[in-house]
């Protein structure tokens, strides 16, 4: 495995140089370690799979990113990457049975995705993944993004005046129609606030409950300075 695993992690490496910080390589090891830390607390889940899918599981990002914000989805990363996992693995010699189990933790790791995780391994990645967006790391990833997209850096919209003005549909759950209008604060309210409860493991929430108590206090503070409060 630790062979497989070099050449795995230079494979990603290549395909993800000039990554936005907030989804590089440092992202993906990040959830890697997560999911090992997650995986302690469930015996039977098969570590082969979980880690090729962790390595593999942001490896369309750069693409997606090049053919326009990842609000405007132009490219699924998570479908592309399943199906890039799925030509690397068989040029390494994987059996198709493995494959497939790495591609359906890939495609269903999404927070937005329509894929749903079904095994042990797929909901592990999927929880790891969304707790690399809570906590001190979420708060730098959020200001990452933002600078990118030219955001403020703190906007003091109501939130549900924002949502109808810059969401498709005027729900949560749509598109972002300009990400530049977009801020911290604002993906907070109407992000990270629904992450908890989209988790599948006991362990991920008891992580996440941490996190999420940091980011509160955080965004808490950042309007009280912003007002001049404090």
């Amino acid at each position: 495995m630790e062979e497989e695993y070099r050449r795995l992690r230079a494979i990603v490496e290549k395909e993800m140089k000039g990554a936005s910080p907030a989804h590089d390589i440092d992202h993906v090891m990040r959830v890697y370690n997560l999911c090992l830390k997650l995986a302690k607390h469930y015996p039977n889940v098969d570590l082969e799979i979980l880690k090729t899918s962790a390595l593999l599981h942001d490896i369309a990002r750069l693409r997606q990113d090049k053919n326009g914000h990842s609000h405007s989805l132009k490219v699924d990363h998570a479908v592309l990457g399943a199906e890039m996992s799925v030509a690397i693995l068989r040029r390494l010699g994987y059996s198709d049975e493995r494959i497939e189990q790495v591609a359906h933790c890939i495609r269903a790791h999404r927070f937005r995705g329509e894929n749903q995780p079904i095994t042990m391994e797929a909901k592990i990645l999927s929880d790891a993944d969304k707790l690399d967006v809570l906590g001190a790391t979420g708060v730098a990833r959020s200001f990452t993004i933002g600078g990118e997209c030219g955001q403020r850096i703190y906007s003091g919209i109501p939130v549900d005046e924002y949502v109808k003005k810059n969401f498709v549909g005027g729900k949560v759950n749509g598109r972002i129609i300009d990400p530049s209008e977009h801020s911290p604060n604002l993906e907070f309210e109407t992000k990270f606030k629904g992450v908890p409860e989209k988790l599948y493991t006991k362990e991920a929430r008891k992580i996440a409950e941490q996190r999420f108590g940091f980011m509160e206090q955080f965004f808490d503070r950042l309007k009280k300075e912003v007002a001049g409060e404090l």
